[in-house]
């Protein structure tokens, strides 16, 4: 999780995709369909509107702590 003073350095799904390529835009799509709740309790994702932004460096924590391991319909 990301402590209250530090910017968060937030990305559209496009963006996020097209510099991190191992992550599809349906992918992550996917994942955060699945997801949503706890990638919101983590400060991975916000939304704004219809947009979820994607928080680059809590998202990718989130990932390598095992977050997404199980993304459809897992626990």
């Amino acid at each position: 999780m990301q402590s209250a003073n530090e910017t968060p350095a937030y990305k559209t799904v496009q963006q996020f995709s097209q510099k991190h390529t191992a992550f599809p835009i349906g992918g992550l799509r996917s994942a955060i369909f699945w997801k949503r709740q706890e990638l919101e309790e983590a400060g991975a994702i916000a939304q704004v509107g219809r947009r979820v932004l994607i928080n680059e460096p809590v998202f990718l924590q989130f990932v390598a702590s095992g977050g997404l391991k199980n993304v459809r319909g897992g626990k």
